[in-house]
């Protein structure tokens, strides 16, 4: 998908939502428990109650290659299932040597077609270059994630010639050299939404996959006033506080409700 393709979504639906299908069967409806592709009806439940309110699903492949070779298919599926219009995500956070990366790209883009997937970049650019080598296709790389541990490595200072950074900075200084804003974002975590100021000077205008809103108590208003830039810039992903909204046969019903609530609030933010 190009960006401009998924600027004109944001503009038409007046939202940036991203909803992560990080399905588990252990807390999936108990309803669907004993279906026999139990996650696969879930997550199509979940699509047809969401896709016209956000602009990307996130698959979350931890979730799938758990079940083994049966995940995988229905990861296929549920991919398969999301509209051509949604930018799709792959969150897998590969990266290895180049000749590896090449396979993962493939794996990911061309066998089963999604349109970003998410790196880790500790490797160095050998590890990230394949990934950015396929035309249409997005990397998203980690920058400034959201869980506590990032403060062991991406919150270190590092020491450099004009003077010290933390090292979260350098990788999105370094990284920013090897894309384009056409093929590269970055993960930032929605709640470090204090430091987005920091990272919109080093990288204006890269789009941003921030995770950690909802569930992990991340600030909607925060992230877009300090992430957002002219063009939206933002896809703000939310996963468990939407998709496990309710744990009754109404489940895709109270999941749109949750989808539309930010939906909404995003629009308020959009608006001239």
């Amino acid at each position: 998908m190009t960006r401009a393709a998924l600027l004109r979504q944001i503009q038409q639906k007046q939202s940036y939502l991203c909803i992560g299908l990080d399905t588990d069967i252990g807390k999936i409806p108990q309803h669907l428990q004993q279906h026999p592709n139990a996650v696969f009806e879930f997550n199509k439940a979940i699509i047809d109650a969401t896709k016209d309110i956000c602009v990307s699903y996130k698959i979350n492949t931890a979730f799938y290659e758990a079940m083994g070779a049966k995940g995988w298919e229905v990861m296929e599926q549920t991919l398969n299932y999301i509209p051509e219009e949604h930018f799709t995500i792959a969150d897998a956070k590969r990266g290895d040597i180049g000749n590896t990366s090449a396979q993962y790209a493939k794996a990911f883009f061309e066998t089963l077609n999604f349109d970003a997937i998410t790196i880790a970049p500790y490797m160095g650019e050998d590890s990230v270059r394949p990934f950015l080598e396929i035309e249409g296709k997005w990397a998203i790389v980690l920058g400034l994630t959201s869980n506590s541990g990032s403060k062991d490595f991406e919150q270190q200072q590092v020491l450099q010639q004009q003077g010290s950074s933390m090292l979260y900075e350098v990788v999105l200084e370094k990284v920013a050299q090897w894309g384009t804003t056409d093929n590269l974002m970055f993960v930032t975590g929605a709640t470090k939404a204090t430091d987005f100021a920091t990272i919109r000077k080093i990288i204006p205008h890269h789009f941003l996959l921030v995770p950690g809103v909802g569930t992990q108590g991340g600030s909607l208003k925060e992230v877009t006033q300090y992430g957002m830039n002219k063009d939206c810039g933002l896809l703000v992903n939310v996963s468990r506080a939407v998709i496990y909204a309710g744990s009754g046969e109404d489940f895709a019903l109270k999941a749109r409700g949750a989808a539309i609530a930010y939906a909404d609030e995003m629009g308020l933010y959009l608006k001239p």
